[in-house]
């Protein structure tokens, strides 16, 4: 496995990624009881924006450092930011915070997370992030295995009943992802069919993803959402033209919060061609 985190970081679809994750954890803490994050692909958890890697492609000029200094952005839109700054010094932008390190910072004393990574690096950098924090496990190895061995989620000796599963592999050969995805989804739901799955999935031709989508319309889920965020014209295999975010077993009503934020990441991101998509595979009932 090639593929290194530390060329994209803060770049569009990291901010799509993380502003979507964090929405979502904050409808988690309204309610007392605790709950459980589960992030497959953890990656190295924080990423110095003048690194050799990133100042190699500048995607982050393009992404977070372009909202920086945005004015009037949505509620959601803002959360994040807030998060992404709090891991700096006032005034400055140099490290950006991966998705397991903006996770933690949403847990409560009640709550438990667990992060997978295969590259020893990541790991490495993860295991030191978490070092003395009893709520987090850093696991070695492949993450759809890790879904197996944390599913469904103890503290204590006592399950979890909420929390969320973030699958965002490196999609190294795109296609073959899809299966295994859609394989580990259908296990993960068996052994906790009350857990939101939110999967990250790249965007070159659309029309590619068409057998994934109907594929996961076919998984026993109470609601399926799409939210896209396209920054180019879908018109070539060559590029990252956007990405989404499909979340199974969605919270009711979560379309209204991400749909200012959409709109707004792609008035500030997008270039001629851009659009977005906020949309119902299954609505919830």
């Amino acid at each position: 496995m090639n593929y290194r985190h530390a060329f994209h970081a803060g770049n569009h679809a990291d901010v799509l990624k993380h502003v979507t994750v964090l929405a979502l954890l904050d409808q988690m803490q309204r309610k007392d009881s605790p709950f459980f994050v589960l992030d497959t692909h953890g990656g190295a958890g924080r990423y110095l924006l003048h690194s050799e890697e990133s100042r190699k492609t500048g995607e982050a000029a393009d992404g977070v450092l372009k909202l920086m200094d945005a004015p009037r952005l949505p509620e959601a839109v803002e959360r994040y930011l807030k998060a992404v700054q709090a891991d700096n010094q006032p005034g400055t932008l140099l490290t950006y915070p991966g998705s397991p390190l903006l996770a933690s910072r949403c847990l409560r004393a009640q709550d438990r997370m667990a992060v997978c990574e295969l590259q020893q690096e990541e790991l490495d950098t993860l295991k030191f992030l978490f070092a003395g924090d009893a709520r987090i496990q850093v696991r070695a190895g492949d993450g759809y295995a890790g879904m197996r061995a944390f599913l469904p989620p103890k503290a204590d000796g006592s399950k979890i009943g909420r929390g969320l599963v973030l699958i965002d592999p490196p999609y190294e050969d795109q296609q073959a992802e899809y299966p295994r995805i859609i394989e580990a989804v259908r296990d993960g739901l068996a052994r906790w069919p009350q857990g939101l799955f939110a999967i990250w999935y790249p965007i070159k031709q659309r029309r590619t993803l068409q057998p994934f989508f109907r594929a996961c319309q076919k998984l026993p889920v109470r609601s399926a959402l799409i939210a896209e965020l396209m920054i180019h014209p879908d018109d070539s295999p060559l590029r990252l033209n956007g990405s989404g975010m499909l979340l199974l077993n969605a919270p009711w009503q979560f379309d209204q919060v991400l749909a200012p934020a959409l709109a707004s990441l792609r008035a500030h991101l997008g270039q001629a061609g851009s659009s977005h998509r906020l949309e119902w595979l299954k609505a919830p009932e």
